[in-house]
This record gives structure tokens, sequence and C-alpha cells, in this order.
């Protein structure tokens, strides 16, 4: 366990010597969640331990919820996570870490295309690997002054999205030479997100037919969150209805669903697994799933859902169940990470220096008695 001395009393670090008349770079930071580096249980303990003992994530008393975790999380549920995490895993890696890299890669190629300035494109995992500090080093090291922080959380919560901010401004305060940062709170209305949801269900729709039922399943949080000001919950409502009223469902044909409760608190709801169990006794023939919190498929989307939710379902009745893959790398997608990510650099772009400005600049410093 780090104590917050621990972490003040850390030396101040220059990852970069400063020269005169240096390139002055524009970075965008994609951060996602993260993912342990293996689907064994050797890897899910001290992800499990990193992700558990943030206090975004968990706000019970640290006296009451240390023995808890120590004693009773992580000597057994590594174990059964990492049987999870082993039904999901591709050739690559962890599908979250997979889908990141090729969505950084693909982001890289279109901002370069459509604002023929080369930027530093970048990604990190609030949990695990690649971490935030090592790459926003990486990012200095690149000449990196101006940096767009994006989490890849749709709808703003603080446990996802604050958290990840909070770890930028930890990392923040070992590097001596500070660059600008801007942040993206959220994106869940942004038009081009809402717009390639809703394409990514109707091509699944061409393809496969339409459900009795769409169900909108968000990541669930504890509904003090709610109560105690998160507006998690009214932004994942107005996603699930912009994302309807884009597909023109009625209100009968969809549903708002809250997944993945952990514990024994009340978390937000209808819960996910419940509805699908209501919705197969009244004798819905066919569900179909989508998770509009998460862009790219992960353990939440390919095991919570596409197959236990699926198992769910049908064991309650229900005859057939289809889960609607995340948006991934869809050229849509791509293209709406490209808009968001150009209305919050403006005003910067245009501070990209040119190369003789910085020869200039150099020039005149060195006459001045400057260090080379």
């Amino acid at each position: 366990m780090i104590l917050s001395s621990e972490l003040t009393s850390q030396p101040m670090t220059s990852q970069s010597i400063y020269q005169h008349g240096s390139p002055s770079r524009t970075g965008i930071l994609l951060i996602n969640l993260g993912t342990p580096d293996a689907p064994t249980a050797k890897a899910l303990r001290p992800y499990l331990k990193q992700f558990l003992s943030d206090q975004r994530v968990i706000e019970i008393p640290r006296l009451l919820w240390w023995p808890i975790l120590y004693g009773f999380i992580l000597p057994f549920r590594p174990k059964k996570s990492a049987e999870k995490y082993a039904q999901i895993w591709m050739p690559e890696g962890s599908p979250l870490k997979v889908h990141t890299e090729r969505q950084t890669a693909l982001l890289r190629k279109t901002v370069q295309t459509q604002i023929q300035t080369e930027l530093i494109v970048e990604y990190a995992m609030n949990i695990g690997t690649p971490s935030i500090p090592e790459v926003l080093e990486k990012m200095q090291a690149q000449g990196c002054e101006r940096i767009l922080v994006i989490p890849l959380f749709p709808q703003y919560s603080s446990s996802s999205t604050a958290s990840a901010i909070d770890n930028v401004c930890a990392a923040m305060k070992n590097i001596r030479n500070l660059p600008e940062i801007r942040t993206v709170k959220q994106y869940h209305e942004h038009p081009s997100y809402i717009a390639a949801l809703a394409q990514n269900v109707r091509d699944y729709w061409d393809k496969n037919g339409q459900p009795d039922k769409l169900i909108i399943s968000f990541h669930g949080v504890p509904r003090k969150n709610l109560d105690n000001g998160d507006p998690y919950h009214c932004l994942c409502q107005k996603t699930g209805r912009l994302l309807a009223e884009a597909l023109k469902l009625n209100a009968d044909q969809y549903q708002v669903c809250f997944q993945s409760r952990f514990g024994r608190a009340e978390w937000l709801t209808p819960y996910t697994d419940i509805t699908l169990k209501q919705l197969a006794k009244v004798h819905t023939q066919r569900v179909d799933v989508v998770c509009p919190g998460f862009v790219s498929d992960c353990l939440e989307t390919l095991e919570e859902i596409a197959i236990e939710a699926k198992e769910t379902f049908i064991k309650a009745g229900g005859q057939e169940f289809h889960y609607i893959p995340c948006l991934n790398e869809r050229d849509d997608w791509i293209q709406a990470l490209t808009d968001i990510t150009k209305n919050h650099l403006q005003g910067w772009l245009n501070l990209e220096n040119k190369k003789e400005e910085l020869a200039l600049s150099r020039a005149r410093a060195l006459e001045m008695g400057a260090k080379d």
C-alpha cells in the first residue's frame, strides 16, 4: 500500500533538457480503463489491487475497506477473474488493449490527414500498462508542449473519467517543465458519436434482422454516486434516448439498463440481468444488447454480456439473444473521435512552430549567451 506521504516525497524529474528553439508539438492522449497483462491469477492480483484501491472507484472508508480487499477479495477474486478473461483473450492479447491500440493508430492517421499537422497520438491505461506517467514522459520527450487528454468514457463518471484525470494530475507533480493540458470531460451526446452508434446497430440489423427489444446496457455505479451529485446516470439516459431516436424506436422497443453491479449496496437500476429474466418470463422472443458506454469490446461486453447475459436470458425461457459489438475500429467511430479531437484543439494548432521561426529563435538565444 502506497501512502500519500510517499507520493509527495518523490523527487521532481526532468524528462528532457530544455533547448531554445526546440520544436513545440501538440499531443493527444487517449486513456482507457486498463487490463491485466495476461489472463492469469498472477497478473490479475496487481491489476485488481490497483483498481480497487482507487478511492474514486471504492468510496468506502479505508479502515473498513482494506480488510475486505486484502482479506476476502485479493486472495480469491484473481483466480475467478482470470478464468473469465481467458474466455475472451485474443491471440494478440487483451481485447480492450488490442482495440485501443488500433484506435490510436487509426486516429493518428486520420487527424494527420484531415488537419495536415503532425500530431503525437498515444494511449495509456488508467490501470495497468502502459501507465499514464510513462506515456506522458514519452510524449514530453517527443516535444509535446500541449496535450489533449481524452478519456475513452463517453459518459462522465467520477469512478472512470475523474479517476483518469486524477492520475494525469498526479503524474504532473513529478514533471518540472509542465505542458499545457486540456481534458475532454464527456461526449455522450456528440452528434458524430451518436451517429456512429446508430449506424453500428443498423448495420447489425441489416444482416441479422431486428429484435423484439433492444437493451441499451451501461456499466453500473452505486446509487449513492447519483445521490451525491454524479451526473453519470443522467448522461447514460440521454445517450440511450438519442440512440433510440436515431433508430426511430418507440418507448416499448428499447430499455436502458445497468450491468456489472458489485457488493450488496444498491446500484443504478434497472439491472440488466434482472431485466433480461423479466423479458424472458413475458415471452419476449428475441433480445439484442448494445453497450454504448464502452467504445472497445472488453471483459464487460464479451464475457458479461455476450456469454453470461445470453445464458441468463436463455435459461429464463428466452429464445434468441444477440450481442451487438462495440464501435471498435469502425470508420465512423474513428471519424467521431477525430471530430471530438478537432473540437478541443481549437486555438492550439496555429501555435505549431515553423522550422524557419524555430531556427531564428534558436540563433538569437545563442547570440545572447544561451547554452547549446
